[in-house]
Order: structure tokens, then C-alpha cells, then sequence
């Protein structure tokens, strides 16, 4: 049964929480990420680019549902896990099996054509998603509360659809426009491109890496 503090809490509220996310501290986290993903594929056409950010936003989205829907069931014993580090250890892998799918794929990376198999941004976008910050808290909170695994599930793809809404969405296509400027200078600047992004990618994983080694 809900309690007082899931009492008058709408899937709008929850909206708004995950938009107060989006619009702030998603930006700040997620842009080293995806920009060096954009960067690298500078050569892809502009439908590829929403389709890699539409993959992004759908694994945000998946990991919300799956924390809410976790937490309605386990309590608010998800949070402690959290709190242990376990989202650097994911961000980590993500970013290394980003940075080895640009370094080892160079034709399907740099495909315009390529859809199939851009699958880093997905898996970038969920394990970023489980950084904790205050907007999630209270989202495990209510879900914990609330004690409904279909309304968990509301309140995380709730969350998750106001995550969404993120300036990302606009700075990524410039980037991927004055990135797409530059390649055409020389011909050698994409490989330098997309091995330099690859790069800061290890560096981002590693960093990450370390810091849940540390904990």
C-alpha cells in the first residue's frame, strides 16, 4: 500500500523530476560521452546522427524503468547498491566497448549508410543512467514506497521520458556539423578524429574505472 509519501505524487510530477535531470546535471555528465561518439562519426549523414541519439535517449529511458521497477520490488536496498559505485563499473564498460567498437569497425563506424550496429550509444545512455544524483533518489524512493512493480514501471519510463529533454539534443547536431567542417579540410583528419575520440573514450572508461576500483 502507498504511503504519505507517494500520496498525490502524479507520473506528471515524476516528469517534471527526470526533466529537472535532463535539462542540468545529464547535460554536464553525458556530453564528454556523446560528443566524442558524434566527433568520431562525423561522416555519418544527419538521420544516422538521430538515430545514435535516439539510442542514447532509449537507453536512459530502459534503465529508469529498471531501477524503478527494481526498487519497487527490493526496497530501498537499490539505493545502497548505488551508492557503492556500481554505475562507474557499467559507464566504464560501456565507454570501452565504444571506444573498441570505433577502433576496430572503422568502415561500419564511419558507414553514412550505417545504422545496424551502432549499439555503444544505447548502452552509454543506460549506464550513465545509474549515477546517483537527487533526482534519482527520489525516484527510487517513491518507487520503494509505492510497492507496485507496474507503477515503478510508470514512474520510471515517466522519469525517464523527462530525461529526455535535454539540451543534448541540440548540441549534438551542431557538434556533428562543425565536426563533418572539418573532416573535409584533409583527408587524414577522420582517421584522427575518430582515434582521438576513441581515445577519450579509454580515458573517460578508465577514469570511471578507477573510480569505483577505489570504492
Amino acid at each position: 500500500m502507498p504511503n504519505d509519501l507517494t500520496v498525490g505524487v502524479s507520473f506528471f510530477s515524476v516528469w517534471a523530476l527526470g526533466a529537472s535531470l535532463g535539462l542540468t546535471a545529464c547535460t554536464i555528465t553525458c556530453l564528454p560521452f556523446m560528443s566524442s561518439w558524434v566527433i568520431a562519426r562525423s561522416g555519418i549523414q544527419r538521420k544516422v546522427l538521430w538515430w545514435d541519439a535516439g539510442l542514447f535517449v532509449s537507453g536512459r529511458i530502459a534503465a529508469y524503468m529498471l531501477l524503478a521497477l527494481t526498487a519497487a520490488i527490493i526496497g530501498k536496498t537499490l539505493s545502497d547498491q548505488l551508492s557503492h559505485g556500481i554505475g562507474n563499473l557499467l559507464i566504464a564498460l560501456a565507454a570501452f566497448f565504444a571506444a573498441a567498437w570505433l577502433m576496430l569497425d572503422y568502415r561500419r563506424s564511419c558507414n553514412v549508410k550505417d545504422k545496424q550496429g551502432a549499439y555503444p550509444p544505447f548502452w552509454l545512455g543506460f549506464s550513465l543512467s545509474f549515477v546517483p544524483c537527487a533526482p534519482l533518489a527520489t525516484l527510487l524512493a517513491l518507487s520503494a514506497q509505492v510497492g507496485s512493480a507496474w507503477q515503478g514501471i510508470g514512474y520510471g519510463l515517466s522519469f525517464g521520458l523527462g530525461s529526455a529533454l535535454t539540451p543534448l539534443l541540440l548540441v549534438l547536431p551542431l557538434l556533428h556539423k562543425f565536426s563533418q567542417q572539418i573532416r573535409q579540410q584533409h583527408h587524414w583528419l577522420p582517421i584522427v578524429m575518430r582515434w582521438s575520440a576513441a581515445l577519450v573514450l579509454v580515458a573517460l572508461g578508465t577514469k570511471r574505472f578507477m573510480l569505483w576500483w577505489g570504492q
